[in-house]
């Protein structure tokens, strides 16, 4: 059989090991730049691995499956199937310029922008212009619509910036009452992601930080949907970090202080609150909590948050992934639980679709391969699991991280527990640790 990769190899001209082996490795130190992994920056197949992977005798290891999809632009399951018939394309055309080319294109692009915007903050004296308030604006739109499908090492300095420029004009005098209104509004959400950002990189005590300072703009701001998402994000900090009934109190207290709530952030307080009770062993706090997120969703109108999107909306998939990990968590492996987390993963298998996000997708299969495993279905846990494991460095936050430890855990207590396939899954697993790219000062 003559697989999609020997094609793409043969049409490149890199049949032969002395040509292939070169190009894998520059574009392995590419990646290792795009991704912050150093790892990556040294690898090198042998001539001999070339070989067995050109004649589909074997298929590549976790790190040069990474390199492989990323170069050539199709997964690893596509490259490893039957080449079509007709030549073939990598996946978003021919490329113009080579990755390098593009990358100081982009590196260009980003200075001039970043110029431009400090010629628009400096040249409006005097008063806020709405140039002016119209960048900060353009920031956040963008930074909520792509932090769940990005890497953070790809956002996280223009957050850091937006979040600055956001207090700088706060604290300048420069806004009217109205724009101040909306600064203080900006400058929430801005916070609000820094806290996440800050907990996906693991540092808890910056996140609580920055989710305090995201409650005093939201209280400024007037504005009930704000203050209730704050107190969102704390429980979600909490949870993560294995404080149960912190998360429980945040949840709690969010639903409690606001509830005329009518966009989705009132579904995810008590979806929040039923894994936060699950935490801590809560069976009927848990249900409880459930049965008031499928209330609340049946008067759901959208709000401004919603509007917005990325982790702002809390759509009817994500409240799926959220009730099947509260039975997870309850030690619930029934049929029915089986069918709803495997509705979960399909929920969220289509990155193109509108609330696809990478953490969710990644939570949502940690959940199936539990639940497999506690129906005894360790190759179909390690189905579950494996996009999970393959996920670049620069994406494994602290919750995908955590997911992923779980599995270790239902691992150790499985009985199929000494077999080679879960030894192997179990070792991958204890390798699988976040990138933890540098942060930059924090603002006050």
């Amino acid at each position: 059989m003559t697989t999609l990769f020997r094609r793409l190899v043969d049409e490149q001209e890199l049949r032969d090991p002395r040509a292939f082996v070169p190009r894998f490795v520059e574009q392995a130190r590419l990646l290792a730049a795009r991704d912050g992994d150093v790892r990556l920056a040294t690898l090198e197949p042998a001539p001999s691995t070339f070989e067995a992977w050109y004649y589909g005798q074997r298929r590549p290891g976790r790190d040069a499956r990474r390199v492989l999809v990323a170069w050539l632009g199709y997964s690893i399951d596509r490259l490893w199937a039957p080449a079509p018939e007709t030549a073939v394309a990598p996946q978003g055309g021919p490329h113009e310029y080579g990755d390098a080319d593009l990358h100081e294109m982009r590196r260009g692009a980003r200075m001039a922008a970043r110029r431009a915007r400090d010629f628009a903050l400096g040249a409006e004296q005097g008063q806020l212009g709405d140039e002016t308030l119209g960048y900060l604006q353009d920031e956040v739109l963008r930074i909520t619509t792509q932090y769940p499908r990005q890497p953070l090492p790809t956002l996280l300095d223009d957050l850091v910036t937006a979040q600055e420029d956001a207090f700088r004009l706060i604290e300048g005098g420069r806004a009217r009452p109205s724009q101040l209104q909306q600064l203080y509004f900006l400058s929430t959400l801005l916070s609000w992601h820094m806290a996440k950002a800050c907990h996906d990189l693991g540092d808890g005590s910056s996140a609580m930080m920055h989710a305090r300072a995201a409650g005093v703009s939201a209280r400024q701001a007037e504005h009930p949907a704000l203050e209730a998402l704050v107190c969102g994000l704390k429980s979600l900090i909490a949870y993560w970090s294995g404080h149960g009934a912190d998360a429980l109190f945040h949840a709690r207290r969010g639903a409690a202080e606001h509830p005329q709530l009518r966009g989705t952030v009132g579904v995810w307080l008590p979806a929040l609150e039923s894994r936060a009770a699950a935490l801590v062993g809560d069976e009927a706090g848990a249900a409880a909590a459930v049965e008031r997120a499928a209330r609340r969703r049946e008067a759901v109108e959208q709000d401004d948050l919603d509007e917005l999107g990325g982790l702002l909306v809390f759509p009817d998939e994500k409240e799926l992934y959220y009730r099947v990990e509260t039975e997870v968590l309850l030690g619930h492996g029934s049929a029915s639980t089986l069918a709803e987390a495997e509705r979960a993963v399909e929920a969220f298998s289509d990155p193109a679709a509108p609330h696809w996000a990478f953490g969710d997708e990644a939570g949502a299969r940690c959940n199936l391969a539990m639940v497999r495993l506690n129906d005894d279905q360790l190759d179909g846990a390690a189905d579950a699991l494996r996009p999970v494991l393959d996920l670049p460095r620069a994406q494994r936050n602290r919750g995908i991280v955590v997911s992923a430890q779980r599995v270790s855990h239902a691992l150790t207590r499985s009985p199929a527990r000494s077999t080679p396939l879960a030894r192997e899954l179990g070792e991958e697993i204890a390798q699988f640790s976040p990138v933890t790219p540098h942060l930059p000062a924090l603002p006050r």
